[in-house]
């Protein structure tokens, strides 16, 4: 009788890429409705029309390289692209600054290189960095105010469609501003910490919904720990990382942004949990995974500190995406049956 020659690997498990995907999207589902409580609805409307549009280019693509396009459409990592993109966009965000954002991220930095895993680059960040640096006026003036910020009700679902897809700006008066982050990094040399947080954009204590929006997507990162999805390594390294940086350099709140503001606003808890742990793009060695969060969570704070921009998850990640391949190649484990583990790039032969 003749043997059975089957290749490895012989085990499995039940996380296919879909299921993964479908993981992850419902994750952020807490964070999604924080959002759209506290802030309005325009982060829903752009979470589904990122959605749509992302399927919608990943299918064109798909058809013009005659790759079957229901078989990789039902993987949903264009999905999560987009739902990714509508979190971090402001919520008032023109209707044509996600469709850019959007088609970029699915077309130039996941299809052109080949697809779902190919990818060197973080998609959702590529396409956001590409519309933070092309329309600085749209990403800066399109952040809703909480109804705790504004003193009244968000505006309403239908308004907030006429302002995204109209451009009726008339309707959006007094109920957008900048973000936390931005405003204390501005104000703070206007006056001392106790002052700036009495300006609306704070109400008193932290900043009147921004801190139940991350504490919702922490909520969701620790079932995605607890379901096996990620990791702890990169989200505990970044966060601790930020937060030495903003114990060691950035002490004085009466100079820089203190570290509750750095951890509970803006995307530090999507960007740790979300973001920074795409499995494609990110390092994925323990020690490399550690070395890796620890870098975002440096660059984070440097940029948002010392750069222009007051919340940099984008640049961070993708700068450490650079990083990635190389941190996996000298922090390799040892493997079974070697006296110790290869580190280094291999040499050509």
């Amino acid at each position: 009788m003749g043997l059975l020659t089957l290749s490895s690997p012989h085990a499995h498990g039940p996380n296919s890429t879909s299921r993964v995907m479908a993981t992850v999207a419902l994750a952020a589902l807490p964070g999604l409705l924080v959002i759209t409580g506290f802030f309005g609805w325009g982060t829903l409307i752009n979470v589904i029309f990122a959605s749509l549009v992302a399927m919608a280019s990943e299918a064109v693509i798909l058809l013009l390289r005659k790759r079957p396009v229901g078989f990789f459409l039902k993987d949903y990592s264009a999905i999560v692209t987009g739902v990714l993109l509508g979190l971090a966009l402001p919520p008032f965000a023109p209707f044509w600054v996600t469709l850019v954002a959007t088609a970029f991220a699915v077309i130039f930095a996941k299809q052109l290189y080949g697809g779902m895993g190919n990818n060197p680059f973080n998609p959702a960040m590529v396409g956001y960095a590409l519309v933070l640096v092309s329309f600085p006026v749209q990403m800066t003036t399109s952040w809703a105010l909480s109804g705790q910020m504004s003193g009244q009700s968000t505006l309403s679902f239908v308004d907030t469609l006429q302002v995204i897809f109209t451009g009726a700006s008339h309707l959006v008066d007094g109920y957008s501003g900048a973000t936390p982050l931005d405003a204390y990094k501005h104000l703070i040399g206007k006056g001392t910490s106790d002052d700036v947080l009495k300006e609306v954009t704070f109400n008193g204590w932290l900043n009147g919904g921004w801190e139940w929006v991350n504490l919702a997507y922490l909520a969701g990162g620790l079932f995605l720990i607890w379901r096996r999805i990620i990791t702890w390594h990169i989200p505990v390294a970044m966060l601790v990382a930020l937060s030495l940086c903003s114990l060691t350099i950035g002490w004085d709140e009466d100079m820089y942004t203190p570290l509750s503001l750095h951890l509970l606003s803006g995307a530090t808890m999507l960007g740790a949990f979300f973001i920074a742990t795409d499995p494609v793009t990110a390092s994925t060695t323990p020690t490399g995974k550690l070395i890796y969060g620890a870098g975002i969570g440096i660059l984070l704070y440097l940029i948002r500190t010392f750069g222009a921009y007051p919340d940099a998850v984008a640049f961070a990640v993708l700068l450490m995406n650079f990083a990635a391949p190389f941190i996996d190649a000298y922090t390799q484990p040892r493997t079974y049956g070697h006296a110790k583990a290869k580190r280094g790039m291999p040499e050509k032969k």
